[in-house]
């Protein structure tokens, strides 16, 4: 049975772009193998310095994660810190990582090319090598990512080969996993939908907002009169994610024909996203009821988590005659 990882940082409310591109394949897989999940608290220091913040946020995100559906019996869900050991293989990996990897990294390089040199910090500029650790702590076999992501786990297979080849073999070479379809979701301005764009429609926003947010998606000035072109469009796109096919392709149709306005296409859009989360909304009431169970989930978690990552450290400790 193959294990499977993948994280989500908590560095904000999760919105339907983590949902699509991390937390529904992530569930979709815990039916296919051994699946462990993290919160990944010490990725979201890099950025977040507010304790009360980061901890709203990592319970957020358990409890989202738990009402789309992760089942605790045949997912581990855990917090990344609760996980002893991991800081100190990501020391000894960074023994063995090239400084020419990191400067090539997607996060490191948009830090610099937007102008936020100043701001860079270690974490941020070791970012993939702690996301390896992320990875190879468990042993995994297959990472569930967004392409964007797809660099990190190659970082990680490059990583692990080099270590096997230099300390003997210990690690397992994981395979990254995207799914097709939905590897980039367009946020309200048509950008990529990012917590740093401040372009996100959250999973489970008030009604009220949730309606504001998407009567707000940025759209073109043609007529309501005027054929539009739904090959363009955000609200397709995200239409797409929430309706089955014919209803994309009535919407594509009178987009083509004209007659009908953005506002109403966007009205359609909010009906499908209140829908489709609604089972889900009811299920997160429940589990906020009960913060002894999400806790409980996240500590039953982290005992297996450590389970395993003792045993990799038992080995990488070995391996380098730190033991």
């Amino acid at each position: 049975m193959p294990r499977i990882l993948s994280g989500i940082k908590p560095t904000g409310v999760p919105h339907i772009g983590n949902y699509f591109g991390m937390m529904r394949p992530a569930i979709e897989w815990q039916h296919r193998g051994d699946a462990f999940y993290f919160i990944a608290d010490y990725h979201a220091l890099t950025t977040l310095h507010d304790p009360a913040l980061l901890r709203q946020y990592s319970r957020s995100v358990a409890l989202d994660f738990l009402a789309c559906g992760l089942d605790p019996e045949k997912a581990t869900l855990f917090r990344q810190s609760d996980v002893h050991g991991i800081g100190q293989l990501t020391w000894i990996l960074g023994t063995l990582t090239p400084m020419p990897m990191l400067e090539n990294a997607h996060a490191y390089k948009a830090a610099l090319e937007g102008g936020a040199a100043a701001a860079v910090n270690l974490g941020l500029f070791a970012y993939p090598v702690l996301m390896a650790i992320d990875i190879l702590i468990y042993q995994s076999n297959i990472v569930p990512v967004g392409r964007d992501q797809k660099q990190h786990v190659e970082m990680t297979r490059d990583l692990a080969l080099k270590f096997n080849r230099t300390f003997g073999e210990t690690f397992t070479i994981p395979e990254p996993s995207i799914l097709p379809g939905v590897e980039t979701i367009r946020g309200l301005d048509g950008q990529k939908m990012s917590k740093s764009h401040h372009n996100t429609i959250e999973l489970f926003a008030e009604e009220k907002t949730l309606r504001k947010k998407v009567m707000s998606i940025v759209t073109d000035s043609t007529p309501v009169e005027a054929p539009k072109d739904p090959a363009n469009s955000a609200i397709v796109d995200l239409f797409r994610l929430f309706a089955s096919e014919n209803d994309v392709k009535e919407m594509e149709q009178r987009f083509r024909a004209g007659g009908t306005g953005y506002g109403e296409f966007k009205k359609e859009l909010f009906e499908a996203i209140w829908n489709y989360f609604e089972p889900m909304r009811r299920r997160r009431k429940e589990l906020e009821s009960d913060p002894g169970y999400v806790e409980g989930v996240l500590a039953s978690g982290a005992e297996l988590a450590n389970a395993l990552a003792r045993e990799t450290v038992r080995k990488v400790r070995q391996a380098t005659g730190l033991e």
